[in-house]
């Protein structure tokens, strides 16, 4: 009988490794939308980000260490082979920035670009400052800076307590 691995975040962070069956890593994070040009705008103009391949269909951006793309609902539900997806869901998504004072600037760049503002940034009790702001499909954002977590220049973003 094979024993259960366990879980030790303290041995991964001091760079011991786990013997992981599957690496730990996300290739995709696919957002269902319902208009691609509106959806374009949102991430291009409001975030600067820079699509690596587009159709009718689809969009992706070249993430730091994964894909993000954006698929029109009805064809991401006949390539999921599934009906009635809703939006909003039960998640967030985040863009940790590295310094308190950009929070406020990129949530109004996004709500210039047609996002729509959930939460105003302020200090949670847990410390940092965030705000919320939703894509127009109602995904919602968060803009964050967290003073414990290091962003390095290539956007790799490292967990710290």
């Amino acid at each position: 009988m094979r024993r259960p691995k366990t879980f030790n975040a303290f041995a991964i962070m001091r760079g011991e490794q786990e013997d992981l069956d599957m690496q730990q890593q996300i290739s995709i994070i696919t957002l269902g939308i319902a208009d691609l040009a509106r959806s374009r705008s949102f991430y291009v103009e409001g975030f600067g980000w820079r699509p690596v391949f587009e159709n009718d269909e689809i969009i992706f951006y070249q993430m730091n260490g994964f894909v993000l793309g954006t698929f029109n609902k009805p064809a991401l539900e006949q390539d999921m082979n599934r009906t009635g997806l809703l939006a909003p869901g039960a998640f967030s998504l985040a863009h940790n920035v590295p310094d308190p004072e950009e929070v406020e600037p990129v949530m109004q760049r996004l709500l210039a670009a047609g996002g729509r503002l959930l939460r105003k940034a302020d200090a949670p009790a847990h410390g940092g400052f965030r705000g919320y702001v939703a894509d127009p499909d109602d995904h919602a954002w968060e803009i964050a800076w967290n003073p414990a977590w290091t962003i390095d220049d290539r956007g790799q973003v490292t967990f710290g307590l």
